[in-house]
């Protein structure tokens, strides 16, 4: 008899109500919840309708009743394929319609499959600009079009970041600049155009999607680089080993949260499954990378992107 109460205890551990498999576990957060500290989550690539996307946005929502995050921001292929109100509501309105109702607002920038008229979509907080900036306790944010990168845009973020007063300056955009992804690679014209200006102006992090993957890499002229375009689309086994790479994950797809508390930037990668992925604490930088006496160049071409 007492083996057979033992056995139906263990069987109570294991399974569920109603012989249920009992779900597992969400990670446990790591991130330190401070007070008034700026709580976002980052997702790229995200707009497919698919389950995958539905799952990330499932586990997103999971983790927002620990981590109760302000806003979302869009790395870039919102709205993969047609542009109809029927795409718009089950590519994000129905993923994400828990934490819409929660308050919780979605900031977007474009990708290359992405529609340009994306910027008048009211739920993507874009005001109708292909570019723009928004604030947030001590951190600004600056989502630039990287489709199009011409002068007008490239004066535009100079004449933004010499004037922000920010402790923290973050910039997202849907071209990596760097990545060790095999498909696409990095956009080095992009760089070319830009990494000039986030030095030049004390660009604390730089966040990026295009590429399937998750990516983390070694500072670059003093910034810190995300790439995160796997929250819907995924490329397995894509990453290239390099050693300038932190952390790269390319099995499944993920999306980010972050907490900015004073110097340090928090971060927690998970995948659509709840596994931590990646996480860690950056420290701000004290100074700009790069030499105040840089001179500017603004290139006069600029060229759509694929």
């Amino acid at each position: 008899m007492r083996r057979l109460i033992n056995f139906i205890v263990l069987v109570s551990l294991v399974l569920g109500p109603g012989g249920v498999s009992a779900q597992t576990p969400v990670t446990q957060l790591t991130l330190p919840l401070k007070p008034k500290s700026v709580r976002f989550a980052v997702i790229g690539d995200s707009g497919t309708g698919a389950k995958a996307q539905y799952l990330v946005a499932s586990e997103m929502e999971k983790f927002h009743s620990s981590f109760p995050f302000d806003f979302v921001i869009m790395l870039g292929d919102n709205i993969y394929g047609g542009n109809s109100a029927a795409d718009f509501k089950r590519k994000f309105e129905n993923p994400y319609k828990a934490l819409l109702d929660g308050g919780v607002k979605f900031y977007a920038s474009l990708g290359n499959h992405d529609d340009p008229n994306e910027r008048f979509y009211k739920p993507f907080n874009m005001d109708g600009k292909r570019y723009y900036s928004f604030k947030n306790g001590d951190a600004q944010f600056f989502a630039l079009d990287s489709n199009y990168m011409d002068t007008e845009q490239l004066a535009w973020i100079d004449q933004q970041l010499s004037g922000s007063r920010a402790a923290w300056k973050l910039c997202f955009f849907h071209h990596p600049l760097y990545t060790h992804a095999r498909y696409h690679g990095p956009d080095v014209d992009l760089r070319t155009k830009l990494e000039p200006v986030f030095a030049k102006h004390g660009v604390n992090v730089v966040l990026a999607g295009h590429e399937h993957v998750y990516e983390r890499l070694k500072p670059q002229s003093g910034i810190y680089y995300f790439v995160l375009g796997n929250a819907g689309q995924l490329r397995v086994h894509n990453l290239g080993p390099s050693a300038d790479m932190l952390k790269g994950f390319d099995t499944d797809q993920a999306f980010m949260l972050i907490e900015i508390a004073g110097g340090e930037l928090y971060f927690q990668t998970i995948s659509r499954t709840g596994q931590t992925v990646d996480s860690g604490v950056l420290l701000k930088q004290t100074k700009p990378a790069h030499s105040t006496a840089a001179i500017l160049q603004i290139p006069q071409l600029a060229f759509a992107r694929r």
